[in-house]
């Protein structure tokens, strides 16, 4: 017989509350029974920080309703199952206290999986990593906007306020919380922003123009980086608050759109010297580029056989290949270094609402 866990000890509740550390790990405590429930606080990362804005008319920037800011938590998520295939599924997770299921779960996520209903998937069933937060706009989708990137102020005496940038047409826009009125960053290309992002404090940006900046939310001065990319579609990935990487993305000319022969080349910002600075070898890391924005994680964290290796890129916006550096074609006059598709385990893209799932063949 399975042992009743609801009976536990008060006193040995108590223990195991205090030693659980994992966001997930609390959950699933939670979900054994009220007093489980009680006992465990729910976890302050899955929480969804909002922030009211202004919303603006489109022609003047004149300030009109309220719109919110919310922040996101973002997790990658990988069935256990027995399969030839490895499925992952990468989204925002949010809270719902309001579920009618045997076990009171608090945590889910509705996915859409090729060929069946959207169904709730039971997170205790899954491998969970967690790859930090994005921004969204909840109530107020303005025409050509491109998202947002969010910063607190906490110097002394600012502490509360925040900055947001609006990536937005052709243009910048930001709003502090001490005017909340929009209006246009200066010093920027008018050109269009293909990746806002935030790294230790400071905005960074790339624009098709073909050069990246950083943004000081405090002064809002606009930094050059430099070498500038070579190629108009870059993307920033973050390794949490460790490094700061540039994929920048060569297209060759064909009529139809092959993501396996892109080839790519990855830089790591030097923050003190305000430069990008070319690598060749990620480590353990594996930079997911696509949907929900770029994100990355330890492949050692991931189980061996699983079809993701690190110093790997995945673009999960077509079924590709995980792209790696100095990849033998067979074809002489290729160059071997860059970062291209391997064409080793494909990588299937199966929906990408209201969360991106996608396959690793093996």
């Amino acid at each position: 017989m399975l042992p009743d866990w609801s009976l536990l000890p008060e006193e040995l509740l108590q223990i195991v509350s205090t030693n659980v550390e994992d966001c997930f790990d609390v959950v699933h405590a939670r979900s054994v029974c009220n007093s489980w429930r009680s006992s465990f606080p729910f976890p302050s990362c899955l929480l969804r920080p909002s922030y009211s804005l202004p919303t603006f008319d489109e022609l003047t920037l004149e300030s009109k309703d309220l719109c919110t800011l919310e922040k996101v938590p973002l997790f990658l998520f990988r069935v256990q199952a027995p399969t030839v295939a490895s499925e992952y599924f990468l989204g925002g997770i949010g809270r719902d206290d309001h579920m009618d299921l045997p076990s009171p779960l608090q945590c889910s996520v509705k996915v859409h999986i090729q060929g069946n209903d959207p169904t709730l998937m039971n997170m205790t069933d899954c491998q969970i990593l967690s790859l930090g937060h994005q921004y969204r706009l909840v109530g107020w989708e303005p025409k050509e906007y491109r998202g947002a990137a969010f910063l607190p102020l906490n110097k002394e005496g600012r502490r509360g306020e925040f900055v947001v940038l609006l990536n937005y047409t052709n243009v910048l826009l930001v709003v502090t919380s001490a005017e909340m009125k929009w209006k246009r960053l200066e010093n920027v290309p008018a050109s269009i922003c293909s990746d806002l992002f935030t790294f230790r404090g400071k905005f960074y940006a790339s624009f098709l123009a073909k050069s990246t900046f950083v943004i000081d939310p405090y002064s809002l001065e606009v930094t050059l980086l430099t070498p500038s990319p070579l190629k108009p579609l870059n993307y920033m990935v973050a390794s949490g608050d460790d490094e700061l990487f540039l994929v920048e993305v060569s297209m060759p000319s064909c009529k139809v759109l092959d993501f396996s022969r892109f080839t790519c080349k990855v830089s790591r910002l030097d923050e003190e010297g305000g430069k990008w600075v070319e690598v060749k070898d990620l480590g353990d890391r594996v930079l997911f580029i696509g949907h929900f924005g770029n994100v990355s994680c330890s492949a050692k964290k991931l189980p061996d056989g699983c079809g993701v290796s690190g110093n790997s890129i995945l673009f999960t916006d077509v079924p590709t290949y995980a792209y790696k550096y100095g990849v033998h074609t067979g074809n002489v006059g290729d160059d071997l270094n860059c970062w291209r598709a391997t064409r080793e385990n494909r990588v299937m893209i199966f929906n990408t609402e209201p969360v991106l799932a996608l396959q690793v063949e093996h």
